[in-house]
C-alpha cells in the first residue's frame, strides 16, 4: 500500500503529534483542526475510535495549541474531515498497528493472531491482560507516519455512521464553554478604542476628561492604538462606550492607498462552435457587504510572563496567528504560544484573530498580570473584516435546439482572502494602528488549490461547449474584507443559477430539464432529480402569482460536496422563504447528525445573508451599527426544512460546512422572481429591493 500523505501528515509527520496513550483508558487525539461549532471534534474522534477498535467516550480532543498540536493551518475550506479525518485515520492505524506488533513482543507470538477491541489486546479472540496503554512505552511515538498500514475497511466501522452526540456540548450548555467564561486569577479587563476608520490618524486624547470621568481606568497609547484597562469589566466597558467624548481622530491625506493586484485571471473551457442563436442574456448580479454577525462577540485572553506570551484566542488558524503576533511585536514565534478556546460559530475570518493580538499588546504593556480582551457589539458588527461585496455579470446565448452555445462569466469582487499572514502581510487592524506602513501593498487571490476566493465555484458545473471566466479583484475601497463562509460561492452559485433559470425561460424549458440537458456529472443529476422529487417539482403555482418553487444545484469548489435545493418562497411586501428542501452527496457520512446541522445551519444562514444582511456603507466606510441596524433571520422566520443524503460509505468523505451556501441562495431567487414574475438579481431581496424591482419593471 503505497498512500499518498494527506499535507497535514507531510508537514507534521511524527506519530506522537496526533496520537497519545499517556492518561490510562484515554485516548489523547491532537488535531490542528478546531471546533467552530461545525462538531468536528465529535467527527475526529469517530474516526479514531474505529481504528483504534474502542469506544468514541474513551477518545479525547486535545485543545489545538501551537506548542503541542499538529500544525494544520487554517480551519476553512470545509477540509477538516478530508484532510485532519484521513491524517488522523493513517495516524491511528499506524498506531494501532505499532502496538500490536509491541504486544508480539511481549507474548513471544506472531501479530496475524493478535487484535484489539475496547482498548484491550486479544490472541485469536481471547484476552491477554495487555492493553494499549501499557503497551504504549514500547512504542517509538517519535516514528513518522507513513502511510503504509492498511486503514479499517468500510465494513469495520461501528463509531462512523452513527450519530454520536457531540462532545464539546456539555460545558456549554453549562456555562463553561466558550473563551468568554475563561476566568484568569488577578485578571485585568481591557477594550481597544477602534479606529473609526482604517488608517485613522488618533490626533488627541483628554486623558484628563477620561480620569476626572471614570477613575482608576489605565491608558495605553502606541500610536494609533488606545486601549483602556482596569480591574472592573463594568468600568472598563463603561469608559469605552464613551470614547467619543475623549478622542478626537482625523485623516491623514494620502495614507490609504489601494492594494496592487495580480491582474485579471481568465479561465478558458472548450471552444467556440458556430451557432445559429436564438436568444441570450447580458446581466449582472451583485451582493453587498455581509457581517460575519456572531452573536457572541470576539474575546481574547493574554498573558506575557518570564518572556514569554500566552494567548488563548477562538481564531481559525492558532499557527499563522501565532507567527503575525509575532513578527509584529518583535518576539520570537517560539517565545508566543496560542491556545484554541471555543467561541461564537462564524466560520470565516472575523475578529477574533484581531482581539488576540489586541490582548497581545495590553498583555506584553502590563507584564505578570492576565489580560482579558472582549469587542463591544458595534465592533463587532462594524469592525471586523467584512464579507467582500461583489458582482458577478454573464453574457450567454442558446442556440436553436435550445442548448447554452456560448457563456462568459465576469467577476468583480474585493478580496476574500485577508487572513492573518496570507499574502505576507500582518493583515490586523491593530497592526496597523501601531504602524501604518503595515497596510497590504499587493492582495491576491486564493490559489485555485484552495478552491479560489473570489473565482470560487465561478466554473459552471454545466458541459458548456464554450465557457470562459474572468475574475478581478477590486481593492479601491479601503473597507477591510475577507473570508466568510463559501466565500465567492455564495454569490457566483447564486449567478450562474440564476442565469440557467433565464436561459430556461428563453428556451421554453422547465429549469431542471434544462439543467440536466447540460448537466452529465451524475452525481449531481442525482442531487438534482432527489431535490425535484421531495419537493414534488415543478409544482402547480404559475409564474407571477405570489407564491413558487425554485431549483439550483452546485458541487462545493467544484471538487466537493454535491448539493441541490429546491426553495418554496411567497411574496407579497417582502419575500418570505417558506420551505426548503435539500439531496446532498458528502460520500462517506461520518455523524449523520453533525452533517445535517452543518448543512441546514448553513442553508439558514445562506437565507439570511440571501433575504436579509446588508452592511450599509457611508463614504466608503463603515458606521458604528448594532443589531438595529443589521437584522438577521429570526426564529419565527425559519423555514421548515427537509434534507436527504444520497449516502455512499465507498466514497471518501466530503466536506458539509459550505456546500449549502450558493444553490440555498439561488433556489431563493429563482423562487422569488418565478413567485414575482420579474428577475431580482441584487441581494439582499429585500423590501426595498423588491420595490426597485417592481419599480423598474
Amino acid at each position: 500500500m503505497d498512500n499518498v500523505l494527506p499535507k497535514s501528515l507531510q508537514d507534521n509527520p511524527e506519530l506522537g503529534r496526533w496520537i497519545s496513550l499517556d492518561a490510562p483508558g484515554v485516548v489523547g487525539i491532537r488535531s490542528g483542526k478546531v471546533e467552530l461549532g461545525q462538531g468536528i471534534l465529535t467527527a475526529l474522534a469517530q474516526i479514531a475510535a474505529d481504528e483504534l477498535a474502542v469506544d468514541p467516550a474513551l477518545v479525547a480532543l486535545a485543545p489545538c495549541d501551537t506548542d503541542r498540536s499538529p500544525d494544520e493551518g487554517i480551519t476553512a475550506g470545509s477540509q477538516s474531515v478530508e484532510v485532519s479525518g484521513a491524517s488522523i485515520r493513517m495516524a491511528a492505524a499506524q498506531a494501532r498497528a505499532a502496538l500490536l506488533d509491541a504486544a508480539a513482543v511481549r507474548l513471544g507470538v506472531d501479530t496475524a493472531g493478535l487484535s484489539c477491541r475496547g482498548g484491550s489486546i486479544l490472541l485469536d479472540g481471547a484476552p491477554t491482560g495487555l492493553d494499549l496503554w501499557s503497551l504504549a512505552p514500547d512504542v517509538d511515538w517519535r516514528q513518522p507516519v507513513s502511510g503504509n498500514v492498511p486503514v479499517r475497511s468500510v465494513g469495520a466501522y461501528s463509531a462512523v455512521g452513527a450519530s454520536h452526540p457531540r462532545i464539546d456540548m456539555a460545558p456549554k450548555r453549562g456555562g463553561a464553554g466558550f473563551i468568554h467564561d475563561l476566568a484568569l486569577p488577578g485578571l485585568l479587563h481591557a477594550r481597544v478604542v477602534r479606529q473609526p476608520f482604517r488608517l485613522a490618524r488618533l490626533a488627541h486624547v483628554d486623558d484628563a476628561w477620561l480620569q476626572r470621568r471614570h477613575p482608576g481606568i489605565t491608558v495605553l497609547r502606541k500610536n494609533d492604538f488606545l486601549a483602556l484597562a482596569g480591574p472592573d469589566e463594568y468600568g472598563v466597558h463603561a469608559a469605552h462606550a464613551e470614547a467619543d467624548r475623549f478622542t478626537t481622530w482625523e485623516e491623514v491625506p494620502g495614507l490609504w492607498r489601494p492594494a496592487e493586484t495580480a491582474g485579471e485571471k481568465v479561465i478558458r473551457l472548450g471552444a467556440a462552435t458556430p451557432s445559429v442563436g436564438t436568444g441570450g442574456i447580458d446581466v449582472r448580479y451583485s451582493r453587498a457587504h455581509v457581517a460575519h454577525a456572531s452573536i457572541g462577540p470576539s474575546c481574547a485572553l493574554a498573558r506575557f510572563d518570564a518572556g514569554r506570551l500566552t494567548v488563548w484566542s477562538h481564531s481559525q488558524g492558532i499557527f499563522p496567528l501565532r507567527a503575525q503576533i509575532a513578527g509584529c511585536l518583535g518576539l520570537q514565534p517560539s517565545a508566543v504560544r496560542v491556545i484554541h478556546a471555543h467561541g461564537a460559530g462564524c466560520y470565516g475570518h472575523n475578529g477574533a484573530d484581531d482581539a488576540a493580538l489586541d490582548a497581545a499588546i495590553v498583555a506584553l504593556e502590563l507584564p505578570g498580570r492576565p489580560v482579558r480582551i472582549m469587542w463591544s457589539r458595534e465592533d463587532e458588527l462594524s469592525r471586523g473584516p467584512l464579507g467582500a461585496a461583489m458582482s458577478t455579470g454573464i453574457e450567454a446565448g442558446i442556440d436553436a435546439a435550445g442548448r447554452v452555445a456560448s457563456w462568459r462569466l465576469s467577476v468583480l469582487s474585493e478580496p476574500h482572502a485577508q487572513r492573518p499572514g496570507f499574502g505576507g502581510h500582518v493583515n490586523l487592524s491593530s497592526a496597523e494602528a501601531l504602524d501604518s506602513t503595515r497596510l497590504p501593498g499587493k492582495v491576491e487571490d486564493l490559489p485555485d488549490a484552495a478552491g479560489g476566493g473570489a473565482a470560487r465555484n465561478a466554473v459552471a458545473i454545466y458541459d458548456f461547449p464554450d465557457q470562459q471566466v474572468t475574475v478581478r479583484l477590486d481593492t479601491r475601497s479601503r473597507i477591510r474584507t475577507s473570508s466568510l463562509r463559501s466565500l465567492g460561492a455564495h454569490l457566483n452559485v447564486f449567478a450562474i443559477e440564476s442565469a440557467m433559470d433565464e436561459l430556461a425561460d428563453l428556451a421554453g424549458a422547465d429549469p431542471l430539464d434544462f439543467r440536466l440537458r447540460h448537466l452529465k456529472d451524475e452525481r449531481c443529476r442525482a442531487v438534482l432529480q432527489g431535490a425535484a422529487e421531495m419537493s414534488g417539482w415543478p409544482g402547480s403555482q404559475p409564474a407571477g402569482e405570489g407564491r413558487a418553487l425554485g431549483i439550483a444545484a452546485a458541487r462545493y469548489k467544484n471538487k466537493g460536496a454535491w448539493l441541490a435545493a429546491v426553495a418554496e418562497v411567497s411574496v407579497d411586501e417582502e419575500v418570505r422563504l417558506e420551505r426548503l428542501w435539500l439531496c446532498v452527496d458528502v460520500g462517506l457520512v461520518i455523524n449523520p447528525q453533525g452533517a445535517l446541522s452543518q448543512i441546514e445551519g448553513g442553508a439558514i444562514q445562506a437565507a439570511s445573508w440571501t433575504l436579509k444582511e446588508e452592511v450599509k456603507v457611508e463614504d466608503d466606510r463603515v458606521p458604528a451599527f448594532d443589531w438595529s441596524a443589521y437584522p438577521i433571520l429570526k426564529f419565527s422566520e425559519l423555514p421548515e426544512i427537509e434534507t436527504r443524503f444520497i449516502v455512499d460509505p465507498t466514497r471518501p468523505p466530503l466536506g458539509a460546512g459550505e456546500a449549502s451556501q450558493g444553490p440555498v441562495a439561488a433556489a431563493i431567487g429563482n423562487a422569488a422572481s418565478r413567485a414575482l414574475g420579474l428577475r431580482m438579481r441584487d441581494l439582499p431581496l429585500t423590501r426595498e429591493r423588491l420595490v426597485e424591482a417592481l419599480m423598474s419593471a
